[in-house]
C-alpha cells in the first residue's frame, strides 16, 4: 500500500472497506485470467474464419485482468482506469440485452453485470474518485 493510500484509508472501518474493495478487484482479476485460460482452448479449437477474433478476445482478457490488478494494488492513483473498465463492461451488458437470445450474450450478460457490480462496489469501498485528486496534484491543479 502506498503512503497516500494509507493516509486516505486511515484506520478501522475505512481500512476494512478498502480491503474488501481491493479483494473484489483481485477476484475480478483472477476471474479474468480464468477467462483467458478458457479462451486459449477456444483459440486452439477455432476454425480459420474465427481464429483471429477468438485470439483477439482471449488476449483482451489479459488486458482486463491487468487493469483490475492495477486497481486492486493502488485504487486511488490510476485516474481513468475505473471509468474505462466500467464503460466497457456496461457497454457489454447493454449490448447483451440488445442482442437478447444469442447464447454467448446471455452468458456474458451475467458475467459482465457481475463485473459492473464489483466495479461499482469497489469504487465506493476504495473511494476510487480520489484518483482524480492524484491527477490534479500531478498537473498542478487544485487538490
Amino acid at each position: 500500500m502506498k503512503v497516500e493510500d494509507a493516509a486516505l484509508t486511515g484506520g478501522g472501518s475505512a481500512r476494512r472497506l478498502d480491503l474488501i474493495g481491493r479483494g473484489l478487484l483481485a477476484f475480478a482479476a483472477v476471474g479474468s485470467i480464468g477467462a483467458f485460460v478458457e479462451g486459449c482452448w477456444k483459440v486452439a479449437a477455432a476454425s480459420d474464419d474465427r481464429i483471429w477474433v477468438e485470439f483477439w478476445r482471449t488476449s483482451a482478457y489479459l488486458v482486463v485482468a491487468g487493469l483490475f490488478a492495477l486497481l486492486a494494488l493502488s485504487p486511488r492513483t490510476h485516474w481513468g482506469v475505473w471509468e474505462l473498465l466500467f464503460g466497457q463492461k456496461a457497454a457489454l451488458v447493454v449490448f447483451a440485452v440488445v442482442v437478447g437470445d444469442v447464447l454467448e450474450a446471455r452468458r456474458a450478460l451475467f458475467v459482465d453485470l457481475g463485473l459492473v457490480l464489483i466495479l461499482v462496489a469497489s469504487y465506493v469501498l476504495c473511494r476510487g474518485w480520489y484518483a482524480w485528486r492524484t491527477r490534479a496534484a500531478v498537473l498542478g491543479g487544485p487538490e
